[in-house]
């Protein structure tokens, strides 16, 4: 794997910037290359420097901002005075514009990660306004270890992205939780339970990605008339009770995506 060249900076690592850096640490990444800076200083993996204030006199090629949206206001003044080649940014919500405004870089690039980057199965969207070959050949290095990287050419579209590959695992995940809670409702142990559902689970989404047909089509082959897959479709598809139900999930954290621009603009 050939990573940029250059200084990366990490302001902040929580959650998810971790999850990143650990990936590419793990895809071969040289750990020297890479600077953390966060209050506690902390929480770099070994091996990377890790401070809690800015280096003096230096600048990193590229700078990724992976602490909290609501934090802009307080941390990228901070920042402002870098100028680096590459402002890469995690944090939802927050429109390039409103980025670069506050931090000066020769291009911004914004990265929408979900946490299966951690194992190299995750969704990372990227966008940027920069036309530069350079530039989007290193998001895409950064992008392509940590799983499936498409770019959005069109920003409105980014916070809807958001809400789907960004927020989804979680979504998912309370699924697996639901199913298994379902199957304790009908006698089965906790363990066993959960066993099945996260087995189920992971087989069906392999199967579905190496399918012939959409998951749709798949559903309805499984459902044979008048068995039981059948019966447990009927009550999820009646008055499209799922869609509606996932449809008002996604609206209201693109909802909160759309908020959170409007507070970082201001």
């Amino acid at each position: 794997m050939t990573f940029p060249v250059g200084p990366i900076w990490l302001v902040g690592c929580g959650n998810m910037a971790g999850a990143m850096l650990r990936r590419w640490l793990s895809e071969g990444l040289d750990p020297a290359q890479v600077t953390v800076i966060t209050r506690s200083g902390t929480r770099a993996p070994e091996g990377v420097r890790s401070l809690t204030a800015l280096p003096v006199d230096e600048t990193p090629a590229i700078l990724m901002l992976g602490f909290k949206p609501q934090q802009l206001g307080d941390i990228a003044p901070t920042l402002a005075h870098l100028n680096p080649a590459i402002l890469l940014s995690i944090l939802a919500g927050v429109e390039e514009q409103t980025l670069a405004s506050h931090i000066p870089a020769g291009a911004v690039v914004r990265m929408m990660p979900n946490l299966p980057v951690a194992i190299g199965q995750g969704v990372t969207a990227l966008y940027t306004r920069s036309t530069d070959a350079v530039v989007r050949d290193a998001a895409e290095a950064l992008a392509r270890p940590l799983g499936l990287a498409p770019w959005v050419e069109d920003e409105g579209r980014f916070d809807a992205v958001t809400a789907l590959a960004g927020c989804g695992p979680a979504f998912v995940f309370r699924f697996i939780d639901a199913l298994a809670q379902a199957g304790v409702g009908l006698g089965l142990s906790p363990e066993l339970a959960q066993q099945l559902a996260l087995a189920t689970v992971d087989g069906a989404g392999a199967m579905a990605i190496g399918a012939d047909a959409p998951p749709a089509v798949l559903a309805d082959r499984v459902a044979s008339p008048g068995g039981s897959t059948r019966e447990g479709l009927n009550v999820l598809d009646a008055e499209d009770a799922l869609k509606r139900l996932m449809a008002e999930t996604l609206t209201a954290a693109e909802r909160r995506n759309r908020e959170m621009a409007a507070a970082a603009r201001r």
